[in-house]
């Protein structure tokens, strides 16, 4: 399968992994904060799935160490920074100027989609080179 499809469904995935759980977080919690709530849980664990699978099936890297597993980590989380702000910017921004239930969710697929592919150029870059 060519590299961009097979990234673009992992990203599918990841986006639905993530929106599942924010889906979950506001059915158990929706008072006082609960959107930021499920975005950070949401961001948590699509974070985690999306390291793993482009670890192991984009990148193909192999750590030869465990600290070495846990430096690529930290590394591909601390470059996810500026995309992650791109991702909620948009999921909050849709959901506070448009006045229906889903605009969160369209927000934050365009937010990923935005994110993904700058993310993929760093991770190539820089975490997994």
């Amino acid at each position: 399968m060519p590299l961009p499809i097979k990234y673009a469904l992992f990203a599918l995935l990841s986006m639905c992994i993530n929106l599942l759980t924010q889906y979950l977080s506001l059915n158990i919690y929706n008072k006082k904060y609960s959107l930021y709530i499920a975005i950070f849980f949401g961001t948590l664990i699509g974070l985690i799935v999306k390291f793993v699978l482009d670890k192991k099936l984009i990148f193909y890297y192999r750590s030869k160490t465990k600290s070495q597993d846990i430096y690529k980590f930290i590394l591909y989380s601390f470059l996810g920074v500026f995309t992650t702000l791109i991702y909620w910017g948009f999921e909050i921004s849709f959901d506070y100027f448009l006045s229906f239930s889903a605009a969160k969710y369209i927000g934050a697929v365009t937010g990923l989609t935005i994110g993904y592919l700058i993310k993929y150029n760093l991770d190539k870059r820089f975490v997994f080179k």
